[in-house]
């Protein structure tokens, strides 16, 4: 048993892209047990392009045990100078879990993690509602209502490996067939604009600008939140990577007298998909009070019913403790479907944890490995 690095290849179905192919398989084939269907799973052509970012880092990796690949994990970073943490999760297969590979994976994760410098590492589980009726003690994050079962195996596994919860968001779903979006009404010092998948020539740099600020912005709980640098060229790499995978982009936009992008929201729409994935969504602090996040919106939505109006559901992922963006959703017709639950552990600097056995292959009395059951993220 060994675990591989999965070469990110050029290009896809040629040789050197077979690991890289197995691997997204592998994430998908979980990703669609877990949810019950494959609305949030990703294909290799979407996520290709992603991979080879020159913003944010990745490093793929298999599972295998002879020619049976029974794990996958990602360890991405951005590549600011500023940037402390990476982001580290993997998935198991049922068949497969409890033998070891998830703490495993997890391990040869945090080596990559360190070795770049980044000490701060955070992952996910995934929480459908069904799972959430577990009984015994519940965690919580600091801020924020929702609670997580302590006897979930995924919020289990994380404890067991020295995380702790730092944050839980809500997965909130629009049936679209169950609402009419009306028109969004006019503010006065703002215009709404919106585009797909190609900011405007004159917005691209307030764009950029609007972005930087999201995640600095974000409500972030217990979480260290790396800063994005944004500027006019990674707004057209970010572009192309979507015009690449076949996906479409859908942007509105509140643009103020002055120029500004005072709020923007965005828009995924997957090519291989009835549904569309709620992106960004933001209004910059010195524009807040005017209503300007629940109009973005709905000019998107309204731009959705029009371009594309076979996307039947629209998925959004919301922080616990977002009351106002929470409001927003909830006054559009979205529901909660789900929570997902980040996981924070600092690893002090000279501190150890360097994990000497990471590339060993697992034993099966590993004790509190059932693999992480989070999602691939873009």
């Amino acid at each position: 048993m060994r675990i591989e690095r999965a070469h990110v290849p050029e290009r896809l179905g040629t040789r050197g892209a077979a690991h890289f192919e197995r691997y997204v398989e592998l994430m998908r084939e979980v990703e669609a047990d877990l949810w019950g269907n494959d609305d949030l799973t990703q294909d290799a052509r979407t996520v290709l392009p992603r991979y080879r970012s020159e913003y944010v880092r990745r490093t793929p990796l298999l599972a295998l045990d002879g020619d049976d690949a029974v794990g996958a994990a990602v360890v991405e970073w951005e590549a600011g100078d500023d940037a402390e943490t990476a982001i580290v999760y993997g998935v198991v297969p049922t068949a497969h879990r409890r033998e070891g590979i998830g703490s495993w994976l997890l391990a040869e994760c945090e080596r990559i993690a360190l070795d770049a410098g980044r000490r701060v590492l955070i992952s996910w589980s995934d929480h459908p509602a069904a799972t959430l009726e577990l009984g015994g003690p519940r965690l919580a994050a600091s801020v924020g209502d929702a609670v997580v079962p302590a006897a979930d195996p995924r919020a289990a596994f994380f404890t067991a490996h020295g995380y702790v919860l730092g944050q839980i968001e809500r997965m909130s779903v629009l049936d679209l067939a169950d609402v009419t979006v009306p028109e969004p009404e006019s503010v006065p010092g703002y215009r709404l604009v919106t585009w797909v998948g190609h900011a405007p020539d004159e917005l691209v740099d307030a764009y950029a600008a609007a972005k930087t600020r999201m995640a600095l912005d974000v409500p972030a709980a217990d979480l260290t939140i790396d800063p994005e640098h944004w500027d006019a060229a990674r707004v057209r790499t970010f572009e192309e990577q979507r015009r690449e995978s076949g996906d479409v982009l859908l942007v509105a936009a509140a643009v103020a007298d002055d120029g500004d992008v005072a709020g923007y929201t965005e828009l995924e729409l997957p090519h291989d998909k009835a549904c569309a994935y709620q992106g960004d969504t933001l209004v910059v602090a010195a524009h807040r009070g005017h209503g300007l996040g629940l109009r973005v919106k709905q000019a998107n939505h309204r731009a959705l019913a029009e371009s594309a109006p076979e996307r039947t559901r629209i998925y959004t992922w919301n922080a616990d403790e977002n009351d106002h963006m929470l409001a927003i959703n909830i006054a559009l017709g979205f529901r909660t479907a789900a929570y997902s639950a980040a996981w924070q552990r600092r690893v002090e600097s000279g501190g150890g944890h360097e994990h000497a056995d990471a590339v060993s292959a697992p034993r099966a009395d590993v004790a509190g490995s059932a693999g992480s059951g989070a999602t691939s993220g873009s």
